[in-house]
């Protein structure tokens, strides 16, 4: 009769995996292509690709689409228990660890461009140069890299030379074999956090100073964008308590299996899913010209699909 109930269990738990990951998928699917409609609407004008915010959210959203696959891949091979070889799992972790950092990043850098914008227009074409935009993405890769550097400089001093052709299910907790190393992974993240939370505690508070002083066009200008910078930094919160969600879990896995998978599904949702969609709300339906352009995009999309079936 146990034995029974425990089948039983073990049905209904795996039927209630399948769903959510059918449900994942979906949301996945509907995201990654939104992401791209927003790319291809990018490289519809030169206005939007030689403007460094613009320039910023299109790399945000590519960081968001290959944050979406492999992350959706990671989560995979952790439901279905799929293994795969230590090498593998290094190039899968290290660009899926470089992305996660480039999006908060990114959006940091973006509240940097409105500050500049508002608080010292008249220097903004200067400082917000298409040139000054490629050495800030340069910069933004090379700071997102340095966390994957640390724990995998770490990983290959300690591990024996047998365990890269050794299978195992890919996550970044393999990678660490002793607690220091947790320590130091976390207080990297940790300054990482406080930067950027700095950075946008100082743009808001400059912002909110302009927006005090100003008046007419200026006032409703330097309003609007005093709402970007709140959507940035509610939507980099969100990214940046991503870096808790894996200690949650593993805290949370020595409890109750099921409510480990019940945390896990949760963060994915809010913390990955969420965090990512609100990239075109800000500049896909926010900004006046970028919104025109991607009407004028879904237009030319249903004459070349739509009406030829007519």
């Amino acid at each position: 009769m146990a034995a029974n109930s425990s089948e039983v269990g073990g049905e209904i738990l795996m039927r209630k995996i399948d769903e959510r990951v059918i449900v994942i998928q979906v949301l996945i699917a509907v995201f990654l292509c939104i992401n791209l409609l927003l790319i291809r609407t990018f490289f519809m004008k030169d206005f939007f690709y030689t403007t460094m915010r613009y320039i910023f959210f299109a790399v945000t959203l590519l960081s968001d689409c290959l944050i979406l696959i492999l992350s959706n891949m990671l989560l995979l091979f952790q439901f279905y228990n799929f293994t795969t070889q230590m090498w593998l799992c290094v190039i899968i972790y290290t660009v899926s660890s470089v992305y996660t950092s480039v999006t908060p990043f990114t959006l940091t850098a973006m509240t940097l461009e409105r500050y500049v914008a508002i608080c010292m227009p008249l220097r903004h074409a200067e400082l917000c140069s298409r040139s000054n935009s490629v050495n800030c993405i340069l910069i933004i890769h090379g700071l997102s890299s340095a966390n994957a550097i640390v724990l995998l400089s770490m990983f290959f001093a300690s591990a024996t030379s047998n365990i890269y052709t050794e299978e195992r299910i890919c996550s970044k907790v393999i990678f660490i074999l002793y607690r220091w190393q947790n320590d130091i992974y976390s207080a990297v993240g940790q300054i990482y956090f406080l930067i950027m939370v700095i950075t946008i505690i100082f743009c808001y508070v400059e912002i909110m100073k302009v927006a005090k002083a100003a008046s007419g066009e200026d006032k409703k200008s330097t309003q609007k964008g005093l709402r970007t910078v709140i959507l940035h930094t509610f939507q980099l919160l969100l990214c940046l308590i991503q870096l808790w969600c894996p200690f949650i879990e593993a805290a949370v896995l020595k409890v109750d299996l099921m409510l480990y998978i019940n945390v896990r599904y949760f963060n994915y949702i809010i913390f990955y899913l969420s965090s990512r969609c609100l990239s075109p709300l800000v500049y896909g339906l926010r900004d006046e010209k970028f919104f025109h352009a991607l009407k004028s995009c879904l237009w030319s999309n249903l004459k070349t699909t739509i009406l030829p079936l007519k």
